[in-house]
């Protein structure tokens, strides 16, 4: 059957914008976690040689440890390999281009604490990392590391088109890599420390609504921020797929692709693509984690008693589903 996605002037009448307003923040005022901000690239590119190279990494054991991977080389061989980054006018030039995409650091700070604010509000036990930073990696180190000691944002990997360098990726994927992703991309990390799921459950759905999971814990955390921006589909791309959610949920059923448990097949659907030609040209890649969304979107609307850290404590994707009475309207 085929199921050509209707787009165009058809969608301007048919279809409520979804980036309008906020979702529901039973949030509203958690107070904002306190969150010390250091800014690592200034004194990085201090540094003039690998004594200076040395003094840094002493003076950031846990960035050194978790972020440099201080301990997998002999510690002078880092502190020269340091020195040569930060004396590298290219790198040099990069961060200058950083500095200019993320000249508000106050809003950052600010946002921030907001985020981890509303984590401890759901979540009471959880504690902001000990040192967060933000960083110039020159797209080597990670884009984002977080675990319970560190946070770690490498700017230049969001530093946005008019960067002299850009990570190394399809442009469908490089989109995602501009400013505004930086919280998206934030959120959706920490989702993992809380998004439970078994680890024997291998099927089309079981991975669809553990994508939904941390989509909708990351749009929890970031009430405001567009869908658009939390699964990083184009608004073009958010509007059609929405207009055709019976369609695409159809196409799933009728192709008997829920229990399917081959990762070169789940992959089409779940995982990194520029699209999905299985349903339309037209229709984005990971589209299987948008539909994993609207399904536990669904469910939190028929179970208002489901508090988020029982969601993400479920591992049944299908009770999930069931329970969820997820049935897009044609």
């Amino acid at each position: 059957m085929s199921l050509a996605l209707v787009a165009g002037a058809m969608l301007a009448g048919c279809q409520r914008d979804p980036e309008g307003g906020c979702r529901p923040d039973p949030a509203s005022n958690a107070p904002a976690a306190p969150v010390v901000l250091r800014h690592l690239e200034r004194p990085f590119f201090q540094i003039k040689n690998p004594a200076e190279g040395l003094q840094f990494i002493r003076a950031n054991p846990v960035f050194a440890r978790y972020y440099l991977q201080a301990g997998q080389a002999p510690i002078d061989t880092l502190a020269k390999a340091l020195a040569q980054l930060a004396t590298n006018p290219a790198l040099q030039k990069l961060s200058q281009q950083t500095a200019a995409a993320f000249a508000d650091s106050a809003g950052l700070h600010r946002e921030l604490g907001a985020l981890f604010g509303r984590v401890k509000y759901y979540f009471p036990d959880f504690k902001a990392p000990a040192v967060a930073a933000t960083y110039v990696s020159g797209l080597m180190g990670k884009d984002i590391y977080v675990n319970d000691s560190l946070l770690v944002i490498s700017l230049d990997w969001f530093a946005g088109p008019q960067a002299s360098y850009r990570p190394d990726l399809p442009g469908y994927m490089l989109r995602r890599y501009r400013p505004a992703y930086v919280l998206p991309t934030l959120a959706l990390a920490v989702s993992s420390k809380y998004n439970r799921h078994q680890l024997t459950a291998t099927s089309m759905l079981d991975q669809m609504v553990d994508q939904g999971k941390r989509l909708y814990f990351a749009g929890q955390m970031l009430p405001c921020t567009p869908d658009s921006l939390l699964i990083g589909f184009t608004g073009k791309e958010l509007k059609n797929v929405k207009f055709n959610e019976a369609r695409i949920w159809g196409h799933f059923l009728e192709n008997n692709l829920l229990y399917t448990t081959t990762p070169f097949v789940i992959q089409k659907y779940v995982g990194e693509r520029p699209n999905v030609p299985e349903i339309d040209r037209t229709c984005p890649g990971r589209v299987g984690q948008w539909v994993g969304l609207q399904i536990i979107r669904k469910y939190m609307s028929e179970h208002s008693d489901v508090t988020l850290p029982q969601l993400m404590a479920q591992k049944d994707a299908q009770r999930l589903l069931n329970d969820s009475h997820y049935r897009p309207k044609k």
